[in-house]
Order: C-alpha cells, then structure tokens, then sequence
C-alpha cells in the first residue's frame, strides 16, 4: 500500500478534533488535498460535502452555445441547434444529404458533398449508423432540432407526461400549504387527538379532494406503441438470432420513458448541456469557485483551492523505495525460486516487531517563509478484554505502536517561480552514472545519515524531515495516526494601530497569523511474523 496523507474537513463534527483514525467514520473527514477549498473570510478548510453549489450557466459540450436559463427548461436540458448523439456508439452525428441519383453509366455524376439534395439523414462516422434506419429524415439541413422535437411533442409517451403535469398542477399548492398544518401527535399534542372521543369537528371536510387520474393510453396496450412490454418482447425473444438486435441498457437508460427492446428502434438524441457551478462557502456565503462565464473558456474568475495555502505534504518509507528501485533487476535474475532473507520486509512492508524511519516533505505554496510546528495527536485503541463472567467489554488502550517525530518549529522557505527550474539544472551538471542513479530514484554511494529524526534537508521551498515508527511485536492492521500542522505566516492585512504608537516587535507580532490543520498519516499495512516468514515463491 502506498504512503499518503488526507486532509481534515471538520464540516462532518462540532469539533474541530478529528476521530481517531482507526474508526470507519474517520474515512469521511478526511480528503485529498486537491480537492479541498479555504475561505479566507472564515479561515477555514471547506470541502466538497459542505461547500453550496450554484449553477452559473449552462452550454452545448459540442457546439460550445451558452444557453440562457429560461430555455433549458422549455428545452428539456438539451442542445436546440444540430447536435446530436448516435443512440449506439454516442458519438456526434454529422448531418449528411442523400445520395446523388445513378445516372446508369456507374460513375458518379459529382461529389455528394456539393449536392445537398432532400431529404436530409444524420450520420455516424464512427459505427456507420445514420437516422433513414429508423425513418427519422429532413427536408433542410438547418433546424434539426425544431423539426425533431415535433416528432417527440407528438409522441405517447411525452403526450402522457403532459397530461399528468396538468393534473398534479393545481394540486400542488394545495399539497404545499398542507405541509405547514399542525400533525396531531407529532406537532401539537393532545390526549383528544389519540382518544377514541368525538371532536365534534367533520375530519373528512377538511381533507383535500383529489380527482382520480385516468391516463390516455392503456396499459395493457403499451407495447403496441413501441414502449415494450407484453406479447411483442416474448415474440421478439422467441426469433431472437443474434444478441446485437438487443439494445443494451446504458443505450436505453437515457430515453426518459420505456422503449422497444430492439437495436433497430433506437432514435437519435440531442445532447444533453452542461453547467458551470460556482461554489460558495456555507458559514459566510463567500465565493470559493466561480469559472467563467464563456463556454470556450477553462479559466476561473476565483478559485480559493486549499493547495494554495496549505503546505503539501508527502510521505515515503526508505525502505520501500529502495526496494521499487532493485525490484526490476531482482525480477530479471530470478529464473528459479530464490530462498527469503528474513531479515528483510516482505515486499517492502511493515513487519511487526521492527522500527522503521519515515520521511515527510512539506512544500510551501506562500510567497512567504513560514514557521511549521508538528504534533502527533494522541488516540486509544479499543480492545475487548473477558470479563468475570463470560463476556466481554471493550478497554482502551494504546495504539500498538510508537510514533516519533520533531516537535520543534522549523521553517519553509517561500515559493518562488525560479525554484520549478532549479531540479532541472541541477542534472546537467552530473555524469551517466551519477544521472541514471539520480533518475532510479536511488544514490550510486548512499551515505549513511547520522539521525533519522529532525530535519533532514532543505532546498528550494521544500522541508524534508524525519520520523520513526515503532512497531509492536503483536501489532497488526494498518500505520494511521493524526497529525495536527500549525504554521505561522506573515498577514497581509495587518491589525490597524487605532493611532497608538506601537513597538516594532509588537507590531511585528501583529503582522503574523498562525493557522492549524489536522492531517492522517498512513504509513502502510504491518506484515505480522506469522506471515513475513512465508515464502512468496513457494506460492
């Protein structure tokens, strides 16, 4: 399992202390830190769970039109100029003329792209399916959409649709008001209300009326109207030859109402739009995301993402990476099954009874330096343990391992643009050996570091520090721990003196301001004795 590191979001609990990471409710606080946002406003970490979500316009995927709000309803979400989806491959179908008539000599009398005869077909350049299938033509190559939605507006099935939206239509108000009544029992209480005691009151007066609903097609005729069902599937089943003649689901799945099971019958569609979202903060309303507004158009007019103000941080195990690095070769040389050293990890995990280091790096994404201070949080382990008379109970205790870090402040170097160009300068200055060594991922002649714990490099804004785990000889099940991450920075809008002369170290103090996040830390599985000792090749 790969090391790696969540973010906390405290949106999912009324404190801001994570759950212990050995809970199942703990998976859902947690996120990767691409996805996360920061409201300035609240100096909060916000993530996709809590922010809201407004819609700030819809566009065709294929054409690239803004479509208004008013006319996505009237439109039914779908693109109303000439886009299309095949109904088998969804690709976009091209609008195509008819064949030129044969003139009898067998060749053609001029190309079929400069004839643009009636009737008109959509067609497919992916699986060569085009519209004339399913009778579905047009007599101009303009308007496609007008013309086929006639088709659809005339339909059963959208015909149905309409008469029951004009029955439920005035009822919905009706049902709406209802809603905001007193519920005997359950808002205002009474000992009447549950009795068997007469109220004097007629109850069936104030029910609301509600006409009985009569369809305009029968139901046990519906698949005489090509929406399947009843005598023609078990027909159609019964001569059935190749399964291709049955549409798929995903095919049928976007056709709001039941159709024919066959191939054949599918229509083409018009393609749905999409929307561009903004999102805005839920405590402050404050806006997190918001795109542009033009379709063509990738930019954000804001974007207030986590990774722009939270140090990135990354985790490796030594061991594991010097083992990615001779794997290849091992893998090569092994022709024949090769006995297990065991004193090395099994396929570079986590053995019981061992101590590992580890090492983080913390990247600062501030064009400022800033002072980093970590603490791991401390957590219990429930454990059933037998009681005197036969059962069990669940009793704390510690977490069967050991987790050693630095705890002192330490500082980030800002970002700057150069840095992004300093890791590539750097290797031309190396010879073959020294390069492909660098690019393995693994030193020619490692040099062994005198402490595993604290900071062990520092170049560009990149802090590289140490830590240990320590293992227990009976831990099992995965390395997790919480790491809370305060870190100091320069403010940008400073406090105002309100005319008082202040000292520069006190105003040098309010110019700082100190943010904390928590994260988990995953180091991998532990491998239990028991298991490391197998052998993989005997397998």
């Amino acid at each position: 399992m790969v090391s790696n590191v969540l973010y906390h979001c405290p949106c999912l609990s009324a404190s801001s202390v994570p759950p212990p990471p050995h809970l199942e409710s703990s998976a859902y606080s947690f996120h990767p830190l691409h996805t996360l946002f920061f409201c300035e406003e609240c100096d909060a970490v916000r993530c996709n769970r809590c922010v809201s979500v407004e819609v700030s316009g819809y566009y065709c995927p294929n054409c690239l039109f803004e479509v208004p709000s008013a006319s996505v309803r009237a439109e039914k979400n779908r693109c109303a100029r000439n886009c299309f989806m095949c109904p088998n491959c969804r690709n976009t179908l091209s609008v195509v003329p008819s064949d030129p008539p044969d003139a009898g000599d067998g060749r053609l009398s001029a190309p079929i792209s400069t004839v643009g005869e009636p009737p008109f077909f959509l067609y497919c350049n992916h699986c060569r399916w085009d519209s004339s299938e399913v009778g579905i033509t047009f007599e101009k190559p303009t308007g496609l959409a007008a013309q086929l939605q006639k088709l659809e507006d005339y339909a059963p099935e959208s015909l149905e649709f309409d008469r029951l939206k004009e029955h439920f239509e005035p009822i919905l108000p009706a049902a709406s008001a209802a809603l905001a009544r007193d519920i005997p029992g359950v808002a205002k209480y009474t000992p009447h209300a549950r009795s068997g005691r007469p109220s004097g009151k007629d109850r069936s007066a104030n029910k609301d009326e509600m006409p009985e609903y009569k369809s305009r097609l029968d139901i046990n005729h519906a698949s005489t109207y090509g929406s399947g069902g009843g005598d023609v599937d078990v027909e159609l089943m019964r001569r059935l030859e190749d399964v291709s003649e049955i549409a798929s689901l995903e095919q049928r799945w976007n056709y709001s109402w039941s159709t024919s099971l066959e191939t054949r019958d599918l229509k083409p569609l018009r393609i749905p739009l999409h929307s561009k979202r903004s999102k805005r903060c839920p405590a402050c309303t404050h806006i997190l995301i918001k795109p542009e507004q033009k379709a063509q158009s990738v930019r954000y007019k804001i974007k207030l993402v986590a990774a722009n103000y939270l140090p990135a941080i990354t985790v490796a195990l030594p061991h594991q990476i010097e083992m990615l690095g001779h794997i290849s070769a091992e893998a090569a040389k092994r022709s024949t099954k090769a006995p297990v050293d065991d004193d090395k990890d099994t396929r570079g995990g986590l053995q019981a009874g061992k101590t590992y280091p580890f090492h983080m790096s913390l990247t600062n994404p501030l064009y400022d330096p800033i002072q980093v201070r970590l603490s791991v949080q401390r957590m219990h382990v429930a454990a059933a343990v037998s009681s005197g008379e036969g059962g069990t109970i669940d009793k704390a205790r510690r977490p069967p391992f050991a987790i050693s870090i630095p705890t002192t402040p330490f500082s980030v170097a800002p970002f700057a643009e150069a840095w992004e160009y300093e890791d590539d300068e750097e290797m031309f200055g190396l010879d073959d050996d020294e390069l492909e060594a660098r690019l393995s991922g693994r030193e020619k002649e490692p040099k062994p570091r005198s402490k595993t714990v604290g900071i062990l490099e520092k170049r560009a804004n990149v802090t590289v520090v140490g830590g240990e785990v320590a293992l227990g000889k009976e831990a099992r099940g995965e390395v997790k721990f919480n790491m809370l991450v305060a870190y100091t920075y320069r403010s940008d809008d400073p406090a105002p003196s309100e005319g008082h002369d202040i000292s520069p170290s006190k105003k040098a103090a309010l110019e700082t301001k100190t943010f904390a996040f928590y994260t988990v830390v995953d180091l991998g599985n532990i491998i239990p004795k028991e298991e490391a000792r197998i052998d993989p090749y005997d397998v």
